[in-house]
């Protein structure tokens, strides 16, 4: 199984952002699918992901800026990120069946 985050950087307050995660490796629709964050030295924070019946969660401090969605054929799912805030700085990780984590990719909201 491998999950491969890209779409990371450096971006100011209020600006956007476009995560992707490749999954290879196991029968990606199959597999319910996550984005969370965490700060180093910080606890893990799930910032959105889909149920079993393909509904969608988001944390509340991301509700209504952030969108997740999937491609199935492409093995892909994605985090679109708009009115990015300081507070979103992280290190941000795709998720596969509560069990698979990528290695990461850097969020920074700065000025």
């Amino acid at each position: 199984v491998q999950l491969v985050e890209s779409g990371g950087g450096l971006v100011q307050p209020g600006g956007s952002l476009r995560l992707s995660c490749l999954a290879s490796g196991f029968f990606f629709s199959d597999y319910v699918m996550g984005w969370a964050r965490q700060e180093p030295g910080k606890g893990l924070e799930w910032v959105s992901g889909f149920y079993m019946n393909g509904s969608t969660y988001y944390a509340d401090s991301t509700k209504g800026r952030f969108t997740i969605s999937r491609d199935n054929a492409k093995n892909m799912m994605y985090l679109q990120m708009n009115s990015l805030k300081p507070e979103d700085t992280d290190v941000y990780y795709c998720n596969a069946g509560l069990r698979y984590w990528g290695q990461g990719t850097q969020v920074t909201v700065s000025s």
